[in-house]
């Protein structure tokens, strides 16, 4: 038996670890039968929702049968108008004037592997297998196909739903999810990740009461308000148990996620793209595809259902030459030169940089026409000479003759009216006919659903990447969508039409040239989602730098997503979003749980920085596989100011611990492990890191005979060239005796210095190395 069959009018579907069964009933309605483990078969005594006797108040969908009303079924897809009152998945204004519809089972197939959508991006690869099940909806012309597609090995189901107009007459769709699955009430908890520009991805959890709660963006994008993605998980599961369900969608444009609490002890689901401002005309014999949903539920916990996420994205949604490949470390020239550089600068920066071990130089923003600031340029793509003398194809040759790679910053969906592309041009923006439009960032939007555009940015960006043999781009957009119009398509289809013409260009530019990394990025995380995933290998998590507040973004963006997709960077402290002063190290333990780079300048780093930042690309670029491929795991039952992350592959395992505010003699710390194998030895031993001279202050003086200034010449001299041992351990133990938890070396608590003291204080932390020991080696 494959991955799909049918059954007596029940359809299975089992993944590796679940199963999915729904039932063609009676009166012709898809029933939701079961979600969850795996289990043989499908008793529909022992699943199904039960109608012994009908409501008072029912209304009855079909009168030949007392007891059926749809308001009291678990069904894959519902329409309006005939008796189920619940949240709808669709609202479409049919040939006849009306919006009530009613869609029953006319066909299926079942095909071997995944069937890619038409015009949107979708997930893919071998191994998988798609259900289409047709619904004919009663009174008209009008079919559904239903989409679904098992990747067994990651416990990941797939749907979308394609809406066909096989009459004569126009449907105006108004609303039209991806999927809707209606499970059983568990006393369910909603987690939904949620922010803002610099604080994006922050986690939140609601118990699901009566109502309907929405997930939503109306930014244009995916946006930094509210992940696509959600999380459903009963009352009490934790990160390594529980029954977990995960929704998420391949868009990147307006998204809708609403769940909904009915009286009849079910919970409905649906996601797809936002109803706000859309309406699509569909014609006679047109076809409209909705993005593709994605869902994965696991009984162990948040951390089985992100490793099911993790595995699907690696496996099924990036693609190109980078996937499955390590990332480079790279250096961002734009937190070291801003607008202001010219190309000595920037190499005396990458030769700085290649002798610490980095391997990628990235030429951020300003390098392009008039470009001084963000008030103009943008649009333009002449190289400014009086910045790069040598342009950017000379540029890119100084760098790869130092055996750097070159990237650059592009952000072709914008435009600043002082421009020579918006002189020219000026109808090449997205503005009203009678507003004065209104400027985020001072810029405004390129219409994307124009095809000139498209075709603009895709020559000028094309013609940069292949002459100066560009490595890496990072694809960045700075501003929400406004003044919604387009002489190219009717208003109610501009933010999906805008979301496709944004991906036929990037399929334009980057699918003849798979060899480049490409980043995403949107004033950092404005735009972290399925769909761009299918595109860019990893992308820009956050503008954020703080190394404590990107703690609470990168475990909240990791519930959904790898670590091998996540940019983050080491950058100068006090760090510009915060003013929080964090020691280097911890900047870099965060950083490394995720794809490396460093955001500074470099001039500014004293000897002791320099060979600390050089010791920590070395211990990165050994153990990079672990950390961005390797399982990641979070922890429950940390105290309230500390965090632990973990990554491991069975025979390595890095695991850090992080202390955001220091607690006055704290306890001893125990540091929980997973993920390793309960019979092998294992080398244990800190990652080296160093305290400088500097912290310790005026407090120096109990450590030396001689009385100095705190900030005197001489304790400067010594801060900028010495420095002490900070948490040395070293041990060797069983797997099993380790999970069990690691005893950690004390903490600083007043009395002295030790080389093995942690000498944390605010904002600490330590990367602990566990591995295995291969013929007793």
């Amino acid at each position: 038996m494959g991955l799909i069959s049918f059954e007596n009018g029940v359809f299975l579907l089992d993944t590796d670890a679940t199963s999915y069964r729904m039932l063609i009933n009676e009166h012709g309605h898809l029933e939701h039968i079961y979600y969850g483990a795996r289990i043989a078969g499908c008793s529909l005594e022992a699943l199904r929702y039960k109608r012994t006797i009908g409501r008072g108040s029912q209304v009855l969908t079909c009168p030949e049968d007392k007891t059926y009303c749809l308001d009291d079924v678990p069904l894959e897809w519902s329409g309006i108008g005939r008796g189920d009152y619940r949240n709808s998945p669709a609202e479409i204004l049919m040939p006849d004037g009306s919006f009530t519809c009613d869609f029953a089972y006319e066909s299926h197939a079942i095909r071997s592997g995944a069937v890619a959508p038409d015009g949107l991006p979708g997930a893919y690869g071998s191994g998988a297998e798609t259900l289409v099940i047709t619904l004919k909806e009663r009174a008209s012309e009008v079919r559904l196909r239903l989409y679904y597609t098992i990747y067994p090995e990651t416990n990941v189901i797939t749907r979308r739903t394609v809406l066909q107009n096989g009459g004569d007459g126009e449907l105006m769709i108004r609303k039209l999810m991806s999927m809707m699955i209606d499970l059983p009430e568990r006393e369910y908890v909603l987690t939904s990740f949620d922010g803002d520009w610099i604080s994006e991805a922050q986690r939140h959890d609601r118990p699901v009461q009566y109502g309907i709660y929405v997930n939503e963006s109306t930014t244009g994008a995916s946006s930094n308000r509210h992940n696509a993605g959600i999380l459903l998980s009963e009352k009490y599961a934790s990160e390594d148990g529980g029954l977990v369900f995960g929704f998420n969608l391949i868009y990147s444009g307006n998204h809708h996620s609403a769940v909904e609490k009915a009286p009849n002890g079910m919970v409905r689901v649906m996601n797809g793209i936002s109803p706000h401002c859309f309406m699509y005309r569909l014609k006679p014999g047109e076809e409209f595809e909705t993005p593709e949903a994605v869902l994965s539920c696991s009984s162990g916990g948040f951390n089985g259902l992100s490793s099911n996420f993790h595995r699907f994205v690696n496996e099924h949604i990036v693609r190109g030459d980078w996937k499955g490949k390590e990332r480079p470390v790279l250096i961002n020239s734009w937190e070291a030169c801003f607008f202001q550089y010219r190309q000595g600068k920037l190499l005396r920066l990458a030769r700085r940089a290649k002798k610490l071990g980095v391997e990628l130089f990235v030429l951020d923003d300003g390098w392009f026409g008039a470009r001084n600031s963000d008030t103009a340029g943008l649009g333009d793509y002449e190289v400014n000479r009086k910045k790069l003398q040598s342009g950017l194809v000379g540029f890119s040759k100084k760098l790869g003759d130092m055996g750097l790679k070159f990237g650059l910053w592009f952000e072709p969906e914008a435009v600043n009216p002082d421009s020579r592309l918006y002189r020219e041009h000026p109808e090449y923006a997205i503005k009203l006919p009678n507003r004065e439009p209104a400027l985020g960032r001072n810029q405004l939007v390129l219409d994307l659903c124009n095809p000139a555009v498209r075709d603009y940015i895709v020559d000028n960006v094309s013609k940069i990447l292949d002459e100066a043999n560009v490595a890496y781009v990072k694809w960045d957009m700075n501003r929400h969508l406004s003044d919604m119009y387009s002489p190219f398509c009717s208003n109610g289809e501009f933010f999906h039409r805008y979301t496709l013409g944004l991906y036929e260009i990037l399929d334009r530019i980057f699918s003849p040239r798979p060899h480049i990394l490409l980043e995403g990025c949107s004033s950092g995380g404005n735009r972290f989602d399925l769909g761009m995933l299918c595109f860019c290998q990893q992308i820009w998590a956050s503008d954020n730098t703080d190394p404590i507040e990107r703690l609470k973004i990168q475990r909240g963006l990791s519930y959904l997503y790898p670590l091998s997709t996540m940019g983050a960077h080491v950058s100068q402290a006090p760090h510009q979003q915060t003013l929080r002063n964090t020691p280097l190290a911890t900047r870099f333990n965060v950083a490394a749980f995720g794809c490396l780079g460093y955001e500074l300048d470099l001039r500014e780093l004293t000897r002791q920085e320099r060979r600390d930042v050089a010791r920590q690309i070395e211990f990165y670029k050994r153990y990079r596989r672990v950390f961005q491929f390797g399982s990641f795991y979070r922890f429950d039952g940390t105290r309230d100011n500390a965090c632990c992350f973990e990554a491991a592959n069975g025979t390595v395992a890095v695991a850090a611990l992080f202390q955001t505010l220091a607690d006055a003699a704290p306890p001893n710390d125990i540091l929980p492990v997973k993920g390793l194998d309960a019979e092998a030895v294992y080398r244990v031993w800190t990652r080296e890191q160093r305290v400088y001279i500097g912290r310790f202050g005026s407090l120096i003086r109990h450590l030396i005979p001689l009385r100095l200034k705190a900030d005197g010449w001489i304790l400067r001299l010594l801060n900028r060239n010495y420095t002490l041992k900070d948490g040395e351990q070293r041990l060797e133990a069983r797997g099993d005796q380790l999970m069990g938890g690691l005893r950690l070396n004390r903490q600083y608590i007043g009395t002295g210095y030790d080389k093995e003291l942690r000498l944390w204080s605010d904002f600490g932390s330590h990367m602990y190395i566990f591995e295995k020991e291969v013929n007793g080696a």
